[in-house]
């Protein structure tokens, strides 16, 4: 017979901590670095929302289904708390594709080693 176990109730803890915040897991949640990458020029950002805008207008103004435009709503609130709100203000800059040139691959080419 196995040994019995101590199930005498102990400290009460959360199974997980709370994250910081104010809004719980959804504010502790960070973008992917390819979705900063992504999204990192403004105009980027600017045509997202501005197409989520006009979506909602669009709905607003003619067919008036809730749940669309429900939908479209939370999509604006989304782009404008991630992409403006949000958005970190410590991000290096992009090389421009006349700025830096290319660093070569280190090692022989796809030929091989190149004789002088």
């Amino acid at each position: 017979m196995p040994p019995r176990r101590d199930l005498t109730p102990g400290p009460c803890e959360a199974q997980a901590p709370f994250p910081p915040g104010w809004f719980g897991y959804a504010a502790a949640m960070a973008m992917k670095e390819s979705d900063l990458n992504f999204f990192r020029p403004l105009w980027i950002r600017l045509l997202v929302t501005a197409v989520c805008v006009t979506w909602f207008a669009a709905e607003a103004l003619f067919s008036r289904d809730p749940l669309w435009l429900g939908i479209t709503g939370v999509a604006i609130i989304y782009c404008v708390w991630n992409f403006f709100l949000r958005w970190p203000k410590d991000l290096p800059p992009v090389a421009t594709k006349g700025g830096e040139p290319p660093v070569p691959p280190s090692g022989p080419g796809p030929a091989g080693p190149t004789q002088p």
